[in-house]
């Protein structure tokens, strides 16, 4: 009886990290998906990559004087955000590991611009274990408002 009762709370306790691991990775995910594309939404142009490229990195001119640039990128493992002269912020912590940025411009003449972005975050599993195991790629896109 002892063992079953050690089993059952084991499992709930892997359930509730595996939960928590998950919600983790999608929180993150979600937070910096929608300010990137808040962030695109509002701009003015879409400075790089050019028309029909995809890039790394994701430079905006916005309205803001003091934030232009803004730019996107991936560095160490982390997704971040440098808004004009200021300092770069990361916008992903040391528990999630970013790859696979990918920024692409789907702008086409004549039109305020459109970018496709795609990212894949996971979780820091130093010790292999299962209930710390998730990974999860988002993607989303935006279109300019300005015209």
């Amino acid at each position: 009886m002892l063992l079953i009762t050690s089993l059952f709370l084991q499992t709930l306790l892997q359930s509730r990290i595996k939960n928590q691991t998950i919600a983790e990775v999608e929180q993150q995910g979600l937070q910096v998906m929608q300010l990137i594309t808040q962030t695109a939404r509002n701009a003015e142009v879409i400075t790089a990559p050019a028309p029909s490229a995809s890039d790394q990195s994701l430079t905006l001119d916005v309205i803001t004087a003091a934030n232009d640039p803004t730019v996107f990128d991936l560095s160490d493992g982390a997704i971040r955000i440098k808004e004009g002269a200021g300092a770069v912020i990361p916008l992903t912590n040391s528990r999630i590991i970013a790859s696979a940025i990918t920024f692409q411009n789907l702008s086409r003449a004549n039109t305020p611009g459109s970018i496709r972005i795609q990212f894949t975050l996971t979780n820091v599993n130093p010790e292999g274990r299962n209930e710390y195991n998730f990974t999860k790629t988002f993607t989303g896109s935006a279109a300019l408002r300005q015209p």
